[in-house]
């Protein structure tokens, strides 16, 4: 009998499961209020703590990046999922610019997960465009839901402070403005899928260097003008559903445990709605990051679910709290294609989205010189391509930036698919030269360890004599790639290296003396050093990291087929000493405090202030007037515009003002121009940089002789500055212009207009204060 009981209640168990299960609140069926009150106080820790992997029953340590393999193997994380309740686990992947997970799973080669490598954000951003932005988002989301992941960690948007920052591929630009506005459209895109975004990283993080424990020094001026604007655009124009917090501190705080950042400046000034999240690892203490409203630590692990656990049954976090951070969660998990349900297919449409990448790549690439119209080049001219990164071209950087894709179009495969006409004998050369550098230097010994680049090859002069001789022109590509983890480096790579400056020289005497030309490709992911080397060639084409159609991309542009507008986002300067934070990025260390309880990771304290204050890119060069390479905003076109008939709806403000510009194409090829709006302000009682950008737009395609007017409107936002004495932004008394140019330097006409009084346009909380003295720069030094 007793066997026959113990067997009915076995068979019983699963209806007795979900009977129980029927009389539980459920996710989406009851409120939040009951869901979460029927939460234990270990599920509510759980699920604000990433779903650590488990070995048998044991939870371990979460997933670094790219390593989970439940749901979408190579995703970067999920959260605790909590049946009983109908609270699924969602998952997050990177990356920046491309979705990143495994392109195979358990072992099988038969059966292919790719993604398409779009160009990096500081091309996006090159193109001034943001309806184009939106349509690589739009592409970009629905990879990342056609593949099952609800969250994407990605777009980043740090500023470009310095140009030897790591990351600076992933972000958009050195301009508030501009970065705001692609994160915006790009996550507006994303998001149109079902599927949801992570923008990072919150905030200040513009260095690879220590950054685990780097204490940003920054003004709130600064840090209001200039490092939170572009998170204040995106928030407020596109809603992202989450926002990462950075690994930083942020004046002596990291930014995952400050309260003013998460919570008094976001969600109260701002108005978000979302949940913020770690970045992998960040910060160091649970009970301080629940409190600030960090509310998802990411991978997480078990020693973070029990440090809250026990925080909250001895008063050390209010149950409130947790239950707060656990509602803003929840929220997001009711919007996720995991919760929904939804039957991913594994199958996006990678044909079509690889050709809204090679479209984007192509407009956002930059024409830095072309002398004598040597661009673009006519079908069937004979190139001799030289240069290592031509064969073996850089589609993206490096780290969690890094995407799986199914190939990349080097540029001579570009070239040759657009009927020109290569020298075999030296692609042979350089294809074995390439080939055998790889196979013997050794492999990357994990995530973060980047290989030497290939140092490149050594060509004869009369080797180069004879291609002169053969060819009608040359082609270099100079290559870099940077990633997280670390910084880039001054020599051999913000400078050319001694074989890369020879290689320019020999192959421009060669060319030369035969009356050819000489065409110098950039595929890059950040800023270098052009000046020293400029004038010896006739064209430079700054293709940057432009994703897999990477050489389809560039022999558009080469053969004319695409009209390049794109328009530099960020400065290159004459040199590297001319850059206002050259002398104290990355800051300095503290190794006597050094932490050396892990060999492997040995972390030191480090500091670097801001001193350059609100003065970055644009805005230094232009008030100093220290002369750049390339302005902001500059970039050549193969044909040429006319900019007339300024108006302004008004010589007065009065809370808004219009104005209206005329651009018509004077030259002799369809295409597109970026216009600049700029604003010069009143300086009497803060100190304000020469002029900052206000507007942007780019004109549809004009044909030769079609015009397009663009309207601007600027609003009292447009015009004020941060006032720290009294924490408002104030749009100062007095005389404004309105400059309107091709680039920050090249302005095409002004018109003025003036403020009766002071405006304060929004009064704002005294908070993340520097707790130190800092000497910042000032115009009037």
């Amino acid at each position: 009998m007793k066997f026959y009981a113990i067997l009915s209640i076995i068979f019983l168990l699963p209806f007795m499961a979900i009977a129980q299960t029927k009389n539980l609140p459920q996710l989406g069926k009851n409120s939040l209020k009951d869901v979460i009150n029927a939460m234990t106080l270990e599920e509510k820790a759980h699920l604000v703590v990433g779903n650590a992997r488990r070995r048998g029953s044991a939870p371990q340590a979460g997933p670094v990046i790219g390593e989970t393999q439940d749901k979408v193997p190579g995703a970067a994380g999920t959260t605790f999922p909590i049946l009983r309740l109908g609270i699924p686990s969602i998952v997050v992947a990177d990356g920046p610019a491309g979705l990143r997970i495994s392109p195979f799973r358990n072992k099988d080669s038969s059966r292919s997960y790719y993604a398409t490598a779009f160009p990096v954000a500081t091309l996006l951003a090159s193109s001034w465009d943001t309806d184009l932005v939106k349509k690589v988002g739009v592409a970009f989301g629905s990879e990342v839901h056609d593949y099952g992941v609800d969250i994407l960690l990605a777009p980043a948007l740090n500023i470009h402070r310095n140009p030897l920052g790591g990351r600076n591929f992933e972000y958009y630009s050195e301009d508030p403005l501009i970065v705001g506005s692609m994160t915006a459209a790009i996550v507006n895109g994303i998001q149109s899928n079902g599927a949801g975004t992570s923008i990072k990283h919150f905030a200040a993080n513009n260095q690879e260097t220590n950054r685990n424990t780097i204490n940003t020094i920054v003004s709130e001026r600064a840090l209001r003008e200039i490092y939170l604007k572009g998170f204040q655009i995106a928030v407020k124009r596109s809603a992202p559903w989450t926002v990462m917090s950075s690994y930083n501190k942020l004046n002596g705080t990291y930014t995952s445990e400050e309260y003013d950042l998460l919570t008094t400046i976001l969600r109260k000034e701002w108005g978000y709605k979302g949940f913020v999240m770690t970045d992998w690892t960040g910060g160091k203490d649970p009970i301080a990051q629940m409190k600030a409203g960090n509310d998802l630590l990411m991978p997480g692990n078990p020693q973070q679910v029990q440090r809250i656990i026990n925080a909250v049954n001895h008063d050390s976090l209010d149950v409130k709290i947790l239950d707060q951070n656990v509602e803003r969660i929840l929220n997001i998990i009711l919007l996720s294609p995991s919760f929904k349900g939804y039957k991913y297919s594994d199958k996006p449409d990678l044909k079509k989205d690889a050709e809204i990448s090679r479209m984007a790549a192509a407009e956002g690439m930059v024409l830095l010189k072309n002398n004598n119209n040597v661009l673009p080049l006519k079908s069937k001219t004979k190139i001799a391509v030289f240069g290592n990164t031509s064969y073996d071209i850089i589609a993206g950087g490096t780290g969690s930036g890094d995407v799986n894709k199914a190939y990349t179009i080097s540029l001579v495969q570009g070239l040759m698919n657009a009927g020109y006409i290569l020298n075999e004998a030296l692609d042979n050369r350089y294809t074995s030269y390439i080939a055998d550098a790889k196979a013997n230097r050794p492999k990357p010994r994990g995530f973060f360890d980047r290989l030497k680049p290939i140092e490149e090859l050594d060509l004869s002069p009369e080797l180069l004599s004879q291609k002169a001789n053969e060819d009608d022109v040359a082609v270099i590509t100079l290559g870099r790639n940077a990633g997280e983890g670390a910084d880039r480096k001054l020599e051999n790579d913000y400078y050319l290296s001694d074989k890369e400056k020879a290689l320019i020289k020999n192959i421009s005497d060669a060319f030369h003396s035969k009356g050819k030309k000489v065409i110098v490709i950039l595929n890059i992911g950040g800023v270098i050093e052009v000046n020293s080397w400029r004038d010896n060639v006739d064209a430079i084409l700054l293709a940057w990291q432009p994703g897999l159609e990477a050489g389809n991309a560039i022999a558009d542009i080469i053969a004319g087929k695409v009209n390049p507008s794109g328009k530099l986002a960020t400065t290159f300067p004459v040199d590297y000493k001319d850059v206002p934070s050259a002398k104290n990025f990355p800051g300095k260390e503290f190794p006597e405090m050094a932490d050396t309880s892990n060999p492997r990771f040995r972390q030191v304290p480090a500091e670097v202030t801001y001193e350059e204050g609100i003065y970055v890119g644009y805005r230094y060069y232009n008030t100093f007037n220290v002369m750049p390479a390339y302005e902001f905003g500059y970039g050549l076109s193969y044909t040429n515009f006319r900019y007339s008939n300024l108006k302004l709806s008004s010589p007065l403000f009065n809370g808004k003002l219009s104005a209206t510009i005329t651009i018509i194409n004077t030259g002799a090829v369809a295409g597109k121009e970026v216009v600049q709006l700029y604003v010069s302000a009143p300086h009497k009682k803060l100190d304000k940089p020469s002029e900052e950008l206000k507007a942007f737009a780019k004109t549809q395609l004009l044909k030769p002789g079609q015009s397009q007017t663009i309207i601007f409107n600027l609003n009292a936002t447009d015009l004020a500055s941060f006032d720290t004495k009294s924490s408002s932004w104030i749009a100062e008394v007095g005389k404004y212009a309105i400059k309107i140019g091709a680039s920050s330097k090249d302005i095409k006409q002004t018109s003025t207009f003036t403020l009766a009084k002071d405006i304060i346009v929004e009064k704002d909380h005294k908070v993340l204060a520097p707790q130190v003295s800092i000497k910042e720069m000032k115009s009037d030094q």
